[in-house]
Parts: C-alpha cells; structure tokens; sequence
C-alpha cells in the first residue's frame, strides 16, 4: 500500500516534498548531443514512464500520478496499452539474450502498462530518483521512499519503468507514442 502517499491531508505532500529535495540534491545533470528526447522549446527534456502491470494491479496509478505533477512534470501524454509477447519483445529486445527474458515478456504480458511522456528539466534524472533503484528489495533498503520501495517486490515486479538516457527515452517514447518523438537506442532497463 501506498500509506506513505496519501494525499488527503497536506501533511504527507509536505514529508514527500522535503523527501524528493532530498533526492533531487543529489541528482547529477544529463549532457546529451541528442536533443531527440528534448521538448519542442529545447529547454525542457523528455522521458518515458511506465506503470507496469503490479502497479496498476496494485491500483497506484493515481498515486503515482499525483507525485508525478506535485514534482513538477507536465504530462504530455498518456495512454494505456496491453502488451502482446511480441511488442514486448521488442521493447525489451537488448534483453532478449538474458536468462530472465522469458519470465520479463511473460511479466510484461500479463496486464496492462499505463505510459506516460514526462516533460521537466533533467526530467529523466528526476523521475528516476523518484522511483529508486531497479531491484525493489534493494530500494526498500538505500531507498525506502522510493516509488519501487514502496510498490515494488523484485527487479522485476518493480512497479514502474524510467528510461535511463535521452536515446532510450526517444526510442521509448516512439515505441509508444510514435507521432511525438523519435529516436533508436541500444540500451534500455527494467
């Protein structure tokens, strides 16, 4: 449960805004000669973030929305998708020699993804400090306020999904948004 994300009193805005200054401090600046994952102003940057299918099994969705705007992103889009095996393989097709690739696209599968397209500045720096790292367990522990902490069980149950990189954010949000941006990556993480 998402206790910790209450929004009902202005109490619990305040704790989670003091805990992302707090992480926001220590957020080092993307530098990237590819301005496909930059806003139309060029001033804003870009990224994709997908609430995978234990955080809408887990009804966060909302939740997750709300940090979302109270940290300052605009959401540009959003849309919810049903992942087949095959998009899912070639989502996550970097992946596709690894042991854990079966169970990621059975996973993946096995409920709706809700995606959005984030604009701020260092937009992928912040929303990755906000969901912690990618293996839950290891976030409860370095990052008990983490989205991934909080909703996540494992690396790969893990709630929710932040590109990495502005190339990985322009071929993720073409993947799923193809008319707002474009862009090819090679590398990409849960």
């Amino acid at each position: 449960m998402l206790r910790k994300w209450n929004y009902a009193g202005g109490e619990n805005v305040k704790v989670y805004s003091l805990v992302y200054d707090i992480y926001s401090s220590h957020i080092c600046k993307v530098d990237s000669e590819d301005s496909s994952a930059l806003s139309s102003t060029g001033t804003e940057e870009r990224t994709l973030a997908m609430i995978k299918p234990d955080g809408l099994s887990g009804n966060y969705t909302d939740q997750i929305k709300i940090i979302i705007l109270e940290s300052g992103f605009n959401i540009v889009s959003e849309k919810m998708f049903q992942l087949d095996a095959e998009s899912a393989a070639i989502f996550y097709a970097e992946h596709s020699g690894r042991s854990f690739f079966p169970s990621l696209i059975k996973y993946m599968t096995s409920g709706p993804v809700y995606t959005m397209i984030l604009e701020k500045s260092d937009a992928i720096s912040h929303w990755r400090a906000l969901i912690g790292p990618t293996d839950a367990r290891k976030a409860k522990v370095t990052h008990p306020n983490s989205m991934r902490a909080i909703c996540g069980s494992d690396s790969q149950r893990n709630c929710v999904h932040g590109s990495d990189s502005p190339q990985s954010a322009a071929r993720e949000i073409s993947f799923f948004f193809g008319e707002l941006s474009t862009g090819i990556s090679t590398h990409d993480e849960l």
